[in-house]
C-alpha cells in the first residue's frame, strides 16, 4: 500500500513532470499490486485457521462459539469490501487517488500494530514431527514411489508407526490406519537387513531418512487431503459462476438502461448488492436459521458442513438460470428496438449470488479447516483460497474458449463485443447446465466422503 500510496502521490511519478515517469509510475504501480497479491497470499489462509485456533473444540461452549466464527470472519471481510467500494471509491474519484491508497495504507499499518500487541494471548499450535505440511507431504509421496516394488504386509501393524507424541510437538495426533490410497502405505514399509530379532537392524531401518521412510500418521494426513479432493474440484465451478459478477454480468450492464430514477447506476458498482445481501444473511444464518436448524437436526451448526456447501452450489444454478432469462428479455426488447431493459432487472442475480457465498464461501472455510490434520489447518485453508483463485482461472478460460468456439465466419458468437449481436443467454444457461452437472457429482462424492 505504500508502494501504491507514493506512485499516485509523488510529483517525480507524475507522468508530466517527466518524460519517463510515465514508465516510473507503471513500475510502482505494479510493485504495489504484486506485493499486496504477495501480502494476501500470506495474510488470507493464517488468519482463518488461527483465528478458529484460539477456540477448544474439546470445549462444548468454544466448539459452538467456533461454529459461529467463520461466519462473522466473512461478514467482517465483506464490510471491509463495502467500504472500500464506497467511501474509498468516492474519496479516489472526488479528492484524490493518493488519499485513496493512503487510507487503507494506514489502516494496514493499525492492524498490524493490534496484531502484533496480541501475540503473547493467542493459543498457538505448534508444526508436527517433520515441520512444514508440503515437506511432510512431499516425503510420503517420494517415499511410496521409492518403495513401489515393495510388496505390502498383510498386517497393517507391522508398517512403520508414530510413537506417542511428546508435550513439544503440541496438538499432533496419531492418526488410525485407514484402507484406501494403499499406494501410499509403502511409504511406510519397513525394510530390515537382518531378522527382526536384531534389534539394532530394527532400529537403524527405522531411523532411516524421512524421505524413503514416513509413518502411518504422517501418510494418512496425505489421505486426509486427497480425500478432500473431489470436494475441492466440485468448488471450481461455484466459483467460476460467482466470477460473472466480475465479468459477463457487468457486460451485460453494459448493454442496460442504467437510469434508476435521477441517478445514474454503473454497471459495476451492482456488486455491492452481493455484499450487502451477504452482510445482511450472514446475522440471520447464525442468529435464526442456524438454531431452528439446530432444533431439528440436533447437530451443533445445524447444518453439516457438505449441506451448507451444497446449498450454495444449488443456489448458483438459480443464478445463472435467472441470468439467461434476463438476457432472453434483453435482446428480445433490443431486436424489437423499444426501450432497453433497466439495469436493475440484474439486481436479483447478485442477491441470489450473495446468498450462495453464505453457505458455500464460508462453507468451504469452515470445511477445510475442520477436514484438514492437526497439523495442517493453514494448508487446509489455503486449498479453499486456491479453489478461489482456480474458479477465476477457469472462468477466463471458459469465457476466452466459448468466444472462439462459437464464432464462425460473419457470425460473432455468443459473447461479441456488441452483446446485441451475440447470445450471452446461451452462455448462461450452458453455466446453469454446467453448475447442475456439478451439484450432481458433489452430492455423489459427498454422500461417500467420510469424515
Amino acid at each position: 500500500m505504500l508502494a501504491l500510496t507514493l506512485s499516485a502521490s509523488l510529483p517525480a511519478l507524475t507522468p508530466s513532470v517527466v518524460s519517463t515517469g510515465g514508465e516510473t509510475q507503471r513500475a510502482a504501480v505494479y510493485l504495489g499490486l504484486y506485493l499486496v497479491a504477495l501480502g494476501t497470499g500470506g495474510i488470507k489462509p493464517c488468519t482463518s485457521a488461527l483465528g478458529a485456533d484460539q477456540f477448544d473444540s474439546a470445549d462444548p461452549v468454544e466448539r459452538l462459539t467456533k461454529g459461529s466464527f467463520f461466519n462473522w470472519y466473512y461478514f467482517l471481510i465483506n464490510i471491509g469490501s463495502l467500504l472500500s467500494a464506497t467511501v474509498l471509491v468516492w474519496v479516489q474519484d472526488n479528492v484524490g487517488w493518493g488519499l485513496g491508497f493512503a487510507i487503507p495504507m494506514v489502516l494496514m499499518a493499525f492492524g498490524l500494530v493490534v496484531f502484533v500487541a496480541g501475540k503473547k494471548v493467542y493459543r498457538y499450535k505448534k508444526l508436527g514431527p517433520g515441520g512444514s505440511p508440503l515437506k511432510r507431504v512431499s516425503q510420503v509421496v517420494v517415499a511410496a514411489v521409492r518403495n513401489c516394488r515393495l510388496e505390502l504386509p498383510p498386517d497393517s501393524s507391522t508398517l512403520h508407526h508414530q510413537e506417542e507424541p511428546s508435550p513439544t510437538e503440541g496438538n499432533y495426533k496419531i492418526i488410525q490406519h485407514t484402507s484406501k490410497f494403499r499406494f501410499l502405505d509403502k511409504a511406510a514399509i519397513v525394510v530390515v537387513v537382518r531378522p527382526s530379532s536384531d534389534k539394532k537392524a530394527a532400529a537403524a531401518a527405522v531411523q532411516a531418512s524421512p524421505w524413503r521412510l514416513c509413518t502411518v500418521s504422517q501418510i494418512e494426513e496425505l489421505k486426509m487431503l486427497l480425500r478432500m479432493c473431489p470436494i475441492w474440484a466440485s468448488l471450481l465451478v461455484f466459483f467460476a459462476v460467482t466470477s460473472q459478477m466480475s465479468s459477463t454480468l457487468i457486460e451485460q450492464g453494459m448493454a442496460m438502461d442504467n437510469r434508476v430514477g435521477p441517478f445514474t447506476v454503473p454497471p459495476a458498482s451492482l456488486s455491492t448488492c452481493d455484499i450487502l445481501t451477504v452482510v445482511f444473511l450472514i446475522p440471520v444464518y447464525d442468529f435464526v436459521l442456524v438454531p431452528l436448524a439446530r432444533r431439528a437436526t440436533g447437530k451443533d451448526r445445524g447444518f453439516s458442513q457438505l449441506q451448507r456447501l451444497g446449498v450454495g452450489l444449488a443456489l448458483s444454478v438459480l443464478a445463472m438460470a435467472y441470468s439467461a432469462l434476463v438476457e432472453t428479455r434483453r435482446l428480445a426488447v433490443a431486436t424489437s428496438r423499444s426501450a432497453e431493459v433497466n439495469i436493475m432487472w440484474q439486481a436479483p442475480s447478485y442477491v441470489v449470488l450473495g446468498a450462495a457465498e453464505v453457505f458455500t464461501s464460508i462453507g468451504i472455510l469452515e470445511f477445510f479447516y475442520d477436514e484438514s490434520p492437526e497439523s495442517m489447518k493453514s494448508m487446509g485453508t489455503a486449498l479453499a483460497q486456491l479453489a478461489v483463485a482456480a474458479g477465476n482461472y477457469l472462468n477466463s478460460a471458459v469465457l476466452g474458449l466459448v468466444a472462439s468456439a462459437t464464432a464462425r465466419g460473419d457470425d460473432p458468437g455468443w459473447i461479441p463485443d456488441n452483446l446485441n449481436q451475440g447470445h450471452l443467454d446461451y452462455f448462461f444457461w450452458t453455466m446453469a447446465g454446467v453448475s447442475v452437472l456439478n451439484l450432481l457429482m458433489f452430492i455423489y462424492f459427498s454422500l461417500r466422503y467420510k469424515r
